[in-house]
């Protein structure tokens, strides 16, 4: 750290009144940063000319006699450094103590907030994705809703971890926001509780007799471990017949997270790949031997809202042959962030590398597109009112043969409440039908006519 201590110190003093000086000054840190880090640095690898340095002084030195309020010239460097950041990407930014704090909280899976992860659009504030359980679900927002005003105070040229401090505040407090929603002509306000997002990361239910549910929200530290503990809790129930890893909504989280969790279900080998231009970047992570489930039919759930480490788990398994894909286009965050310290109570959260999938895709703005696509739609029956059917007629003679398995209430209603899960399932349970047909082809059934012929009856037509 020394550094970050030494840059730290030199920019705290407030000794600089000529421009030129000014300029001088941020030259030599320059030159100190390379003759530290980069022994061998000529000075022609200075990438940063003395007139650039020059523009920069005037610039903050116009600001600091002439601005209608005073600055300080500590406040005017750190929203030079802040702009910086900033303007490289969506995700890279300038980490104060509370923001390195509340980047804690997300990947521990407790905080006090509204419960949305958000990036920019259009230079405004936006919601990628709403927290599963949380105040902004209540609330009604949405996935691509842009936050225009939070209190009354524009978002135009925020930073994610400026917005954040405006949204966070204590539990019961209100905080209102003017949302602009796509097929909405105006912006409307809504008002969200602020509450203690202690929503668990993994949740399991059985859809049907051995066919498994795993929701993913987003990727904390456990989350992996989460569903290794799911899986080994579905086993002991009887045979799994398939899973439906749901990763549709997730935000993404602690990346080594995502490689545990697509370690569940490879017998180890290549799940994600980073590069970058400092040699650090350049990392492989792979899968631990040992499949939890093999030869389970698996079907990973995304869509819009599945960013970064979802990525990292659908594009792996995908890649590796080992899940279909279904839903809709992910949302394509393909890039890393490292946080690199810079002071003892400040930090830069910095892109640093893109992720590859194991056949070399990058998934940085194109994201995961799905073997099977499927929309979210609302599905009406055509088959209105109840048929009339065999059963029904007066006299109809009784099958006492072996009752046939029918769709139960709970898929029924899944079929109308989220048709992309029924999908997965019905997928799930067509692989299951197959397998069993092949079996049945090598059996000894008798296909044999029976001795007494049968005439057909039908029912007539009027």
């Amino acid at each position: 750290m020394k550094n970050s201590r030494q840059t730290d110190i030199f920019f705290a003093r407030r000794q600089w009144v000529s421009r030129g000086l000014l300029a001088a000054a941020i030259l030599s840190l320059s030159a100190l940063t390379l003759s530290e880090t980069e022994a061998d640095a000529t000075e022609a690898s200075v990438s940063i000319s003395f007139e650039e340095l020059q523009l920069f002084a005037d610039t903050f030195d116009a600001i600091r006699r002439g601005y209608v309020e005073e600055v300080t010239d500590a406040e005017l460097f750190e929203m030079a450094v802040k702009g910086m950041l900033t303007n490289l990407d969506p995700h890279s930014a300038y980490l104060t103590d509370d923001d390195y704090e509340n980047l804690q909280e997300s990947t521990d899976g407790q905080f006090t907030g509204l419960g949305i992860e958000i990036g920019y659009r259009g230079g405004f504030i936006a919601i990628v994705t709403p927290i599963d359980g949380s105040p902004a679900i209540e609330a009604g927002l949405q996935a691509g809703d842009v936050i225009l005003k939070i209190d009354g105070t524009s978002t135009q040229g925020m930073s994610t971890s400026e917005s954040s401090t405006y949204m966070r505040g204590a539990k019961g407090t209100d905080v209102t926001l003017e949302i602009g929603r796509a097929g909405e002509s105006q912006p409307f306000d809504v008002v969200v509780t602020r509450g203690v997002i202690e929503v668990p990361s993994v949740r399991t239910r059985e859809l049907d007799d051995g066919y498994w549910v795993i929701r993913v929200s987003r990727f904390q530290r456990d989350s992996g471990a989460e569903v290794t503990t799911a899986l080994a809790s579905a086993l002991s129930e009887g045979e799994v017949r398939g899973i439906v890893l749901d990763v549709r909504n997730n935000p993404g989280g602690v990346m080594n997270a995502s490689v545990e969790m697509a370690g569940n279900f490879l017998d180890g080998g290549l799940v994600v790949y980073t590069q970058g231009r400092h040699p650090d970047s350049v990392n492989t992570f792979n899968a631990e031997a040992g499949e939890v489930i093999p030869g389970v039919p698996l079907v990973v759930l995304v869509n819009g809202g599945s960013a970064s480490a979802s990525e990292i788990v659908a594009g792996a398994l995908q890649d590796r042959g080992r899940a279909v894909i279904m839903g809709t286009q992910s949302f394509g965050k393909g890039s890393v962030q490292t946080v690199l310290p810079v002071s003892e109570s400040k930090a830069l959260k910095l892109t640093t590398s893109l992720y590859y999938t194991p056949s070399g895709r990058s998934i940085q703005q194109d994201g995961i597109v799905p073997d099977v696509v499927v929309e979210r739609a609302r599905l009406t029956s055509l088959e209105q009112g109840q048929r009339l059917r065999e059963a029904d007629l007066n006299g109809s003679l009784v099958n006492e043969g072996v009752e046939q398995e029918v769709e139960t209430e709970v898929i029924a209603s899944l079929r109308e409440e989220d048709n992309q899960l029924y999908e997965a399932f019905t997928l799930l349970k067509g692989i299951n039908v197959y397998r069993d047909l092949n079996d049945k082809a090598g059996s000894t059934v008798s296909l044999e006519a029976p001795e007494t012929q049968a005439t057909e009856t039908g029912v007539s037509t009027n």
